[in-house]
């Protein structure tokens, strides 16, 4: 997705890059309107580049629905804070993890119902670094299971109800106590 301009406005100041992160910390993402894109940490990098400013972005996993509808948000909320001249690039590698969601994003995620991946539940990975990335929670006949404790009243005696709830990195959750279901936003 590119925006450019005519030379008739090239000569407008650009915004600077905390400027940018405070627009893009106001991108909610469209499937939990309470973290934004900044929080849950697929904003890779901001930098000006070419004479235009480039924003990595890497999706949760490559093939989730709103990618799309995310880069457009991103779009606007960029026009909307006066940036004229930009590129938004899709960065699959390293590919995203739990572990960069925001620590407060995590908390926010628990009050909205959504019991958050723990800190550390996929090994950590940063901007420019790659790292290995531990699988073994993925094996189909592991022992011994992670508790997800209950975003209303914090229970550890919850189950699995299904693999994927209510999008595809989450999982469909119950509580044995409270007896409510809720998703569980699964560590990768």
């Amino acid at each position: 997705m590119v925006s450019t301009t005519s030379s008739a406005i090239a000569h407008v100041p650009r915004p600077g890059v905390d400027a940018i992160w405070r627009a893009l910390a106001a991108v909610p993402d469209p499937e939990i309107p309470v973290i934004s894109v900044v929080d849950l940490g697929i904003i890779r990098g901001i930098e000006w580049r070419d004479d235009e400013w480039v924003i990595s972005v890497t999706p949760t996993y490559s093939g989730c629905p709103a990618t799309e509808v995310i880069a457009s948000d991103i779009e606007r909320a960029l026009v909307a804070a006066g940036v004229v001249r930009f590129r938004i690039e899709t960065r699959l590698a390293p590919a995203w993890t739990t572990d960069w969601i925001a620590p407060d994003a995590r908390q926010r995620l628990a009050d909205y119902g959504i019991a958050p991946p723990g800190a550390g539940a996929a090994v950590s990975s940063h901007v420019g670094q790659t790292s290995r990335i531990d699988i073994s929670a993925l094996h189909r006949y592991r022992t011994g299971a992670a508790s997800v404790p209950c975003p209303r009243c914090n229970s550890i005696r919850t189950r699995e109800q299904s693999r994927y709830g209510s999008t595809p990195c989450k999982a469909q959750y119950r509580c044995d106590d409270c007896l409510e279901p809720f998703d569980y936003f699964r560590p990768h």
